[in-house]
């Protein structure tokens, strides 16, 4: 009969990791943008029982009140928008892990000016008032900035945008809705870390509006749950960054 060696920490870790869930969790330094990078780690939950896995679900943040219910089907959403390039990727699973098939995902930002397209007025920064979760009413035809995509099989999506500017009271963010079968499954925010934002900022056109008020540790949203939507930024070499996370939402 054949004698078992014992098993050495590398393949232990290697068998942890075969039975994981996704958990959006935890944080690391990026070296080339120095930022900090949300991280997927794998974890399991179903111990030595077979029960299933189970998904650590990203944390849900305010909608705010500037969603538009009639973002464009795009990808590329810079139109006339100046600033630095940003490519999203983003990938959403449900509870079981599994990549959700056919996820509509909706993001909308504001521009290096601080504006939103669609119902920001002139002289930068979102209009006074309409506070809420409420959808917003379109004030006029613009809509760089936003945009949404349906996931194929893989759960994947991925926009090319710019880097987000920053206005009054809140810290620099990316609104972000996920639907599946028609029904709203998440609704949350994107995050940088505060190091790339100031290196982002030195540039144009970004430095024209010097002194941002508010950063992630002083923004009321980002201190219910935002570190664990901070994107997972690096350089890329075409120029530009590029920025990824895996979502965690409410479906099976």
């Amino acid at each position: 009969m054949e004698k078992h060696r014992p098993r050495s920490r590398r393949e232990a870790l290697g068998l942890i990791g075969a039975f994981g869930v996704v958990a959006l969790a935890g944080c690391s330094s990026d070296k080339k943008t120095g930022s900090v990078a949300s991280s997927t780690t794998r974890a399991p939950t179903g111990g030595s029982s077979g029960s299933p896995a189970s998904c650590v679900l990203t944390p849900e943040l305010t909608q705010g009140p500037f969603f538009l219910t009639d973002h464009p089907n795009a990808s590329h959403l810079v139109q006339d928008r100046e600033g630095t390039p940003l490519t999203l990727a983003l990938t959403v699973v449900g509870q079981s892990c599994a990549p959700v098939d056919g996820a509509r995902v909706d993001i909308w930002h504001c521009d290096a000016a601080g504006e939103y397209a669609g119902v920001s007025s002139a002289g930068g920064g979102p209009p006074p008032g309409g506070g809420g979760d409420g959808a917003a009413t379109r004030a006029n035809d613009q809509t760089w900035c936003q945009g949404y995509q349906d996931a194929g099989t893989d759960g994947r999506v991925r926009f090319t945008t710019i880097y987000p500017g920053w206005y009054p009271g809140r810290a620099v963010h990316i609104h972000v809705k996920v639907f599946a079968g028609g029904d709203a499954v998440h609704t949350g925010q994107l995050f940088f870390s505060d190091t790339l934002t100031d290196r982002v900022y030195r540039s144009s056109p970004y430095n024209k509006r010097p002194s941002r008020t508010t950063r992630n540790a002083n923004d009321s949203i980002f201190v219910n749950g935002g570190r664990k939507s901070i994107l997972n930024v690096r350089r890329r070499s075409a120029g530009g960054y590029l920025g990824k996370i895996t979502m965690g939402v409410h479906r099976s």
